[in-house]
């Protein structure tokens, strides 16, 4: 059974749940599930690419996941309008000698009228951390557990 779909104009409910499942889909780590989220000719600004398309997306973020290992991340919702969104995350992931990051970052969403998202433009910050200041430590990949923390009550 697939997710109810969320399509504009967005309620505070249904834009907080849009962002939830996206969430739980980038914890995944599974490019093909996260890039259906997409239109097939979706515009993206990811820090200094940017590029268009379902297939570019989906080797965009086969790249990332490739690269950052153990990636976790919490997404809040910031502010929403009829057919976008704007959310705020954290992620945190380690590279292949072990050094761990926090990225920071802000989203601006823009979806179709079937709910896909058409546009999406990401401003993002890498901090390098200590292993043992890390936040996100639930089993992964997977979702965020409901119990988990998310940013409100995150500290800076």
């Amino acid at each position: 059974m697939s997710p109810p779909k969320i399509v504009p104009p967005f309620t505070y409910e249904s834009a907080v749940q849009k962002v939830r499942m996206a969430e739980n889909a980038w914890n995944s780590r599974d490019p093909q599930r996260v890039s259906m989220a997409y239109s097939e000719d979706s515009h993206w600004r990811n820090r200094a690419e940017v590029f268009q398309g379902r297939e570019t997306i989906r080797a965009f973020l086969q790249r990332k996941w490739d690269k950052e290992l153990d990636y976790r991340l919490t997404k809040e919702l910031w502010a929403f309008g009829d057919n976008r969104i704007a959310v705020r995350f954290q992620y945190e992931w380690h590279d292949d000698s072990g050094q761990w990051y926090r990225a920071y970052g802000n989203e601006n969403w823009e979806f179709d009228a079937e709910g896909l998202m058409q546009r999406r433009e990401a401003s993002i910050n890498d901090m390098p951390i200590k292993e043992s200041n890390r936040r996100f430590r639930w089993s992964a990949p997977g979702p965020r557990p409901d119990d988990h923390p998310g940013l409100i009550n995150s500290p800076v």
